[in-house]
């Protein structure tokens, strides 16, 4: 029996955070991580884009606008304190017709109500900061967006942890639970503790419902790619995004400016067939594709939250010609030909509310005295990880 006051399910980079915040706070207490992988960042953790979110584009009134912005500081600070990669090159949204000049404006004012550094500009001085991005009018220009690696602060925050004395258990796998607050693993190891905390992305609804939680969620994996430029010119110097659809959750196909000083464009947002469907038959897991493509069927002939539209336009983006195009409406020219490379895929553990049959949002959360489940980890989840783990120890976990 491995016992501790705190067991945090998954070792993505929101249990890490969470993990190094209940360290903070109670610096006696033992905690334990168990992670199914061999080591950090084999998900979403550590798959992602690699950019850093200002925290312009949520409502005021929602958790990821509480915590993007001050997640932004507090990474681009552990960065340089830990002399890790960082590359401060901003980011602009730019429209590409007159209707979209409302969103933009929305843009900026739910940044500046969020604190963030964020403003309009017009295209002459838009020409001044990126001459290659075109606008209609004008765009909004975020200084305060950066790039990272996110596997490096992955791995960062795992070395301080064990240097902190956490234990990280790799290769072990929730498999269920029993009674005492007790969890047993795929190995049959077993692990006790005060506070179980289940971190676990992907899964963390199916673990949850294990503990009477996530009764009117599920999660629908959705499958993102990136397209690298190959050639050894540098067709932009900074982040450039479309202004994307408020009502969706993703901000659509745009360049990247990454952290290594290289340009990429996407991601895709594709209905993926099993939880861990990042390529060809891998993974495979039957029970887990007959549940979600029962779900997307769902969604595909209701055209819930425009479900079939979204699905049948990311499967145009798997032709790469389509694919650039869209990323090519954002600037003045572009060597189509360039982008050669697709990036390894990662997979967003997206949430469902099944009862009105429309994707969440914001983060959530739900407990009890003994759990906490994090259901919902989503962009902006990776910024946001170290004011989004004070959170839930200070509203979810009493030692």
């Amino acid at each position: 029996m491995n016992s501790s006051d705190f067991l945090i399910v998954g070792a993505g980079v929101v249990g890490l955070s969470v993990a190094r915040e209940l360290k903070n706070r109670y610096p006696d207490s033992k905690i334990n991580i168990i992670e199914k992988e061999p080591d950090v960042a084999y998900h979403s953790s550590g798959r992602n884009s690699g950019v850093l979110h200002a925290g312009f584009y949520y409502s005021a009134d929602s958790l990821k606008a509480k915590f993007c912005r001050n997640g932004n500081k507090m990474l681009k600070e552990y960065c340089k304190e830990r002399k890790l990669s960082l590359n401060e090159c901003g980011k602009v949204v730019v429209a590409r017709n007159e209707s979209e000049l409302v969103s933009l404006f929305e843009l900026e004012k739910r940044g500046k109500k969020n604190g963030v550094d964020v403003s309009i500009i017009d295209t002459k001085q838009l020409s001044e900061f990126e001459p290659n991005a075109k606008t209609h009018q004008y765009a909004l220009y975020s200084p305060t967006t950066a790039t990272v690696d996110p596997a490096e602060v992955n791995i960062a925050i795992k070395n301080e942890l064990i240097d902190k004395g956490i234990n990280i258990f790799f290769n072990e796998e929730f498999k269920s639970k029993k009674e005492n607050n007790i969890v047993v693993t795929k190995k049959g190891t077993l692990f006790q503790a005060g506070v179980i905390i289940n971190a676990a992305g992907l899964y963390a609804d199916k673990i949850a419902k294990q503990y009477g939680f996530s009764e009117k969620y599920t999660i629908i994996p959705f499958k993102g790619i990136y397209l690298k430029y190959t050639n050894n010119d540098l067709p932009v110097k900074t982040n450039i995004y479309p202004v994307p659809n408020l009502k969706n959750p993703w901000l659509g196909v745009h360049f990247t400016y990454t952290v290594d000083n290289r340009v990429k464009i996407g991601p895709t947002a594709t209905p993926a067939f099993w939880r861990e469907n990042y390529k060809g038959f891998a993974k495979f897991k039957g029970n887990e594709f007959i549940q979600i493509l029962g779900w997307e069927a769902l969604l595909f002939i209701t055209n819930a939250f425009y479900f079939r539209n979204i699905a049948i336009d990311e499967i145009k983006k798997y032709n790469r010609n389509y694919f650039v195009s869209l990323a090519s409406e954002l600037v003045h020219s572009i060597n189509k030909k360039g982008f050669t490379e697709w990036t390894k895929p990662g997979i967003r553990a997206q949430l469902l509310n099944v009862n009105t049959k429309e994707l969440v949002q914001d983060y959530v959360i739900e407990s009890d005295k003994k759990t906490v489940h994090i259901l919902n980890a989503v962009s902006p989840a990776f910024t946001s990880c170290f004011p989004f783990a004070e959170y839930i120890v200070d509203n979810y976990i009493t030692k």
